[in-house]
């Protein structure tokens, strides 16, 4: 191909040269021409692509159309329960919310209600009025231990970093949990002004790398914790050992949007990818990390401590649990993430197979607590693609006291799904640093869009409750979920995920396999095998 790319371009230059001496308008074609055969000449030179190098000028139709395949595929070829890792269907019901436009469908369903993993809730006959309901539920979280407990909507928005999303998306989600009495959770990259401006309710998540709160070898900071826990705004404080999108992997920062303002803010040096380590350094064993809850509460004056985590290696959980009843220290709440969480950025093979999902992650943290007989002392929050009403209530169904959601907030504001929040090029300036790009999103009309769904969302939840029967949604129980397993085979949630008995990990009535797993673990270290 390289050879007759060669023999063609020869060819093309004499014949218009040729043409030229009688015709004079002809040279006006090696404006086109010329530039076509560098192009193929540089192709031919590189040696990167081979492609490229074998079929110059052709070779790049290749990287073109893999450029907009991802494109044309979501607006041409993919049906409405297409689209990962957010179908059409939930897509434009968190978008005609938003916008408060008809969320109501015609004709029916698209799912295919025989196809195995279809899930459904069971109506009642004599449902609740649902007029005469809370529109609000929520939440009181806050232990024995806790001085300032949060009354928590049903529904938060999730964690997200200034610096993964632009200023103004993050002052719009802000704005948006200010208008609709919901928590905004900062993500582990620090608080920043644009967190602080619509004076919204903030969760404080404290990752790996402690931004906002380290010393310049990057370990955690008393001093600098207790000076910005005390803010008014922030009302709880979430210690994140995991997410679900990369658990074990820790964050990244792109260099690209390490701008000195977001480095001084996490107090890192600017314009340089910044790696959150994969373990915390404050602490080494799980009783140390009961003892470090205990300090973050007590540096801030009393406020709600949670940590969040994707479930790994269960022996871990247990640890966990029986370092609380040993330090008699509890955490005010768990925030449960799942597997099939998302991220701006994360290795593929940590995002598709890594980390438990959150279903059986939520199923499990709720069921040992109960089995430890300590899930009175502790609110469970469940976090991983919590898109409708009806996920928030299999969510609460399965255990949780109350959700958050990112992707489904960011959609609000109006991401599109582009899948290009790891390349500073978000055209919906949700996930960039590009100023230009950021200016894109109005703060005044996306926050009062984030709130639209918010609302929408709860109610649509509490609706369901009544349709069920229910006077509210945590009185929902796994008896009220089906899911088919096969073509012609129904279970309930209670089938798939049995409840537990109050007590059982500690009254000799758990199988054997669970007693030798619990007198393995240890409390004073996590190396206690795998």
């Amino acid at each position: 191909m390289a050879k007759a790319f060669i023999g063609c371009s020869i060819a093309s230059l004499f014949l218009i040269i040729g043409l030229g001496l009688f015709f004079p308008w002809v040279y006006w074609l090696l404006i086109l021409v010329l530039p076509i055969i560098i192009m193929g000449v540089m192709d031919m030179m590189q040696t990167r692509h081979a492609i490229i190098r074998n079929y110059p000028v052709f070779g790049r139709m290749r990287y073109w159309m893999e450029a907009l395949r991802p494109k044309i595929y979501q607006y041409f070829v993919e049906s409405d329960i297409d689209g990962s890792p957010v179908n059409r269907v939930d897509r434009s019901t968190i978008y005609q919310r938003a916008k408060r436009e008809l969320d109501s469908q015609p004709f029916g369903t698209q799912f295919n209600v025989y196809a195995e993993g279809y899930e459904w809730m069971a109506h009642s006959i004599q449902p609740h009025d649902f007029e005469t309901m809370n529109k609000d539920p929520r939440v009181i979280i806050g232990g024995r231990d806790c001085l300032q407990p949060y009354s928590a909507s049903i529904f938060n928005v999730s964690a997200m970093s200034y610096g993964s999303l632009s200023s103004n998306a993050v002052e719009a989600l802000n704005g948006g949990a200010r208008i609709g009495n919901f928590a905004h959770n900062t993500g582990e990259g620090g608080i920043s002004d644009f967190h602080l401006k619509q004076g919204g309710d903030i969760i404080w998540q404290i990752g790996t790398g402690y931004f906002g709160c380290r010393d310049d070898d990057g370990n955690f900071s008393d001093k600098l914790f207790a000076e910005k826990s005390v803010l008014p705004q922030i009302k709880m404080i979430e210690l994140k050992l995991s997410q679900g999108a990369k658990p074990g992997h820790g964050g990244i920062l792109p260099a690209a949007k390490n701008t000195p303002e977001i480095a001084a803010i996490r107090h890192v040096k600017p314009h340089t990818t910044v790696y959150s380590p994969p373990y915390h350094k404050a602490f080494d064993s799980p009783r140390e990390m009961m003892l470090f809850i205990k300090r973050l509460r007590d540096l801030s004056n009393g406020k709600p401590v949670g940590f969040k985590l994707c479930i790994g290696q269960q022996k871990e959980f247990y640890a966990i649990c029986k370092a609380m009843m040993e330090a008699d220290i509890y955490p005010d709440f768990i925030t449960v993430d799942g597997g099939e969480g998302g991220t701006g950025a994360a290795p593929p093979e940590f995002s598709n197979s890594v980390g438990m999902p959150l279903m059986d992650g939520l199923a499990f943290v709720h069921d040992t607590l109960t089995g430890f007989n300590i899930r009175h002392h502790i609110k469970i929050i469940a976090s991983g693609k919590v898109l409708t009403g009806f996920h928030l209530l299999r969510a609460l169904a399965l255990g949780a006291d109350t959700c958050n959601s990112a992707r489904a907030m960011m959609m609000a504001l109006g991401c599109i799904q582009a899948l290009l929040c790891n390349t500073n090029r978000c055209p919906t300036g949700v996930a960039t640093q590009d100023k230009w790009l950021a200016a894109g999103l109005v703060v005044a009309d996306k926050k009062q869009r984030v709130a639209n769904y918010h609302r929408d969302t709860i109610e649509s939840a509490v609706e369901l409750t009544a349709a069920i029967g229910l006077p509210e949604p945590h009185k929902i129980t796994r008896r009220h979920i089906f899911r088919r397993v096969f073509m012609n085979q129904i279970r309930t949630f209670e089938d798939i995920y049995p409840s537990t008995p109050q007590g059982f990990l500690l009254d000799g009535q758990m199988p054997g396999h669970l007693k030798e797993i619990l007198d393995t673990v240890k409390t004073d270290s996590w190396n206690f095998g795998i």
